[in-house]
């Protein structure tokens, strides 16, 4: 077969069609990478120019607590600039090539936020001076009525943001040009990175819930706050007794090695009325759970959780809410013992 037949013409425009495509669409991202890259360092330079510079030049905060509050900021903001002079230069795989060396500053801009926050509200609160010149500050007309704390967490939004759109421009790039590679290194490097801020927003989240658990029982006898314990869900069960008694209303709360059983301590009690007693604490690791069938009549379900020297029934007349704690407490009874 010639290769002028129509068979190969019309695959040879298959093909170009399809380079067309994504091409327009490599084009759509590209363009879109660079507007948002300029909205992104418009807002990181007000707090470089309008805070770092000026703070470091009139020593209103010392330089440990300055470096805390703003962490790698300004490396991040160059490292900005320059990608986005290779973007305007149209020079998309090597500006991103090269800006990848700079993502581990991402990371460590994530470790250090929440100290950064702590430590700016204690300055607000002690530092009169720099309490006066934040609100200057963001008084001025380029802050459009934003906050200190509203820029501060942009560079993680952006993170997730590249993530995308460097996926977007793999997926459109040609398998076969030069700049794949390139292109495939850069989402594997935001990738990486992505997932280690993800992580630390993860643990943060974790310990405040265990924070809160804990500060929600009665006394401290119970050790909520406890390393690599994650903390699951919570909730309302009825608890059902082995005898003729009536049903117990009572607070769950399952995290990743316990189940811990509570009660509403007295609602006249000066001190502790919105708090909870501990009444058990149970070990899942020798926690056996079934679903037991044919006792609430279709309305809401009942749970049998068997321990070596206790089992508890409890119910709920809410079923997607029973089957919840049911997939809850075998996920994690599954995951302790692998």
């Amino acid at each position: 077969m010639s290769d002028s037949s129509p068979l190969f013409m019309a695959g040879a425009n298959t093909v170009e069609e399809q380079r067309a495509r994504w091409e327009r669409k490599r084009s759509r991202t590209a363009k879109e990478l660079l507007e948002t890259e300029h909205n992104y360092l418009e807002q990181l330079d007000l707090v470089v120019t309008f805070f770092v510079t000026i703070l470091k030049a009139k020593g209103t905060l010392k330089s440990a607590v300055l470096e805390t509050i703003f962490g790698p900021l300004e490396p991040i903001y160059s490292a900005s600039q320059a990608l986005s002079l290779h973007l305007e230069r149209g020079n998309l795989a090597l500006g991103l090539e090269n800006f990848c060396q700079n993502l581990e500053l991402y990371g460590q801009y994530a470790e250090n936020l929440e100290q950064a926050n702590k430590t700016l509200k204690e300055q607000l609160r002690k530092n009169k001076s720099f309490r006066r010149f934040k609100k200057l500050q963001e008084s001025r007309p380029q802050f459009q009525g934003r906050k200190l704390e509203d820029l501060l967490p942009l560079p993680l939004q952006r993170l997730h943001q590249y993530k995308h759109f460097f996926r977007d421009l793999l997926e459109n790039t040609s398998p076969d040009s030069a700049e794949c590679q390139k292109l495939a290194k850069a989402v594997k490097s935001v990738s990486k990175v992505s997932w280690w801020v993800q992580d630390i927003i993860r643990k943060r989240e974790n310990s405040l819930q265990l924070l809160r658990v804990q500060k929600l029982l009665k006394g401290q006898k119970t050790q909520v706050l406890t390393p690599g314990r994650w903390y699951i869900r919570e909730g309302w069960l009825l608890v059902v007794p082995s005898k003729g008694e009536e049903l117990k209303h009572r607070m769950f709360f399952l995290f990743s090695d316990i189940f811990i059983a509570t009660k509403p301590c007295h609602p006249l009690h000066l001190l502790n009325s919105k708090k909870l007693v501990c009444q058990a604490v149970y070990p899942l690791h020798q926690c056996i759970v079934d679903k037991v069938f044919g006792h609430t009549k279709s309305q809401g379900g009942l749970l049998s959780l068997s321990f070596p020297h206790k089992t508890l029934l409890l119910m709920s007349s809410d079923q997607e809410d029973i089957d919840d704690w049911y997939r809850s407490l075998t996920a994690a009874i599954r995951q302790l013992k692998a």
